[in-house]
């Protein structure tokens, strides 16, 4: 019998990208609960990954917690301030050190960004239900706009046409 050991590090931000002034600390781990790795303190979660359906919408995960007032504090704030969640996942060693591949590069399993959308509560836990930015009833993607420094050169006028 053959043991995997895995840690999932999230990270919490703003939908800018920055980090919440009212959530501190604002990274996680839940592999090594005696001391930090990296940086990312110890809080006791489960993910639940995503599955993805045939057309690719409706695209959630979640995060189960044990239910507390710190917990839910944490859960509330994410959730009425929509901030971004990104969860990385790990192999680890044996010690909970981040194992390393052939290029002495950390082994990452995947990175994945969602939006805290709600969150759902019984007497032991809390889940914070994980949705992908794109709205899937709508399908509208998040705006983006088309800079010189992005493409180059910018036609002037609204007609485009390929060639």
């Amino acid at each position: 019998m053959s043991l995997v050991a895995l840690t999932n590090f999230i990270t919490i931000t703003t939908s800018a990208g920055g980090n919440p002034n009212d959530l501190k600390p604002s990274t996680f781990q839940n592999g090594k609960y005696d001391q930090p790795i990296e940086g990312y303190e110890y809080l006791s979660f489960i993910y639940q990954g995503a599955a993805r359906n045939r057309s690719g919408d409706n695209m959630e995960a979640a995060l189960i917690l044990a239910n507390n007032e710190i917990s839910m504090g944490y859960a509330k704030k994410a959730v009425d301030s929509k901030y971004h969640i990104r969860v990385d996942t790990f192999l680890m060693t044996t010690d909970f050190d981040k194992k390393l591949d052939a290029n002495n590069e950390a082994r990452l399993l995947t990175s994945e960004t969602w939006l805290a959308a709600s969150l759902t509560y019984d007497p032991s836990t809390i889940e914070i239900l994980l949705s992908s930015a794109i709205d899937a009833v709508g399908a509208n993607a998040p705006n983006r706009v088309l800079t010189t420094l992005q493409v180059g050169a910018l036609p002037i006028t609204g007609t485009i046409q390929n060639r």
